[in-house]
């Protein structure tokens, strides 16, 4: 019988050390620039939400990082993003590499802006 993830840190403690690194990385950054942001589970997956609707999402895999900053992060943010691998709604990170949390945090920012501003 599969346990059913609950939370962030479960979910985290179940990848290889340097995979748990780079999410808790990308998590630290989106706390840092969304506090007031709620901790999930969606879609198997950390996520956070504000005022009840979705903010970003990310995701740990073999060998890369998923981010999901749907529907409008990803569009916002095209030129940034164009330098790494990319699916319908979603960004890869290599974890090869640095995590760029410059960008994360940039896209998280405009993520919570454009989420109040629809909340109003």
């Amino acid at each position: 019988m599969e346990t059913k993830i609950t939370t962030i840190d479960e979910y985290i403690n179940g990848f290889p050390n340097e995979v748990q690194e780079h999410l808790r990385q990308i998590r630290e950054t989106i706390k840092n620039v969304a506090p007031q942001a709620e901790e999930t589970i969606s879609y198997a997956m950390p996520a956070f939400k504000l005022k009840g609707r979705p903010l970003v999402y990310f995701a740990g895999y073999k060998g890369h990082i998923g981010f999901y900053a749907t529907p409008t992060g990803h569009a916002a943010f095209e030129k940034d993003l164009s330098v790494y691998k990319q699916g319908k709604g979603s960004v890869q990170f290599s974890i090869d590499k640095p995590m760029p949390l410059d960008l994360i945090a940039k896209i998280t920012k405009y993520r919570v802006k454009t989420t109040l501003e629809k909340s109003k």
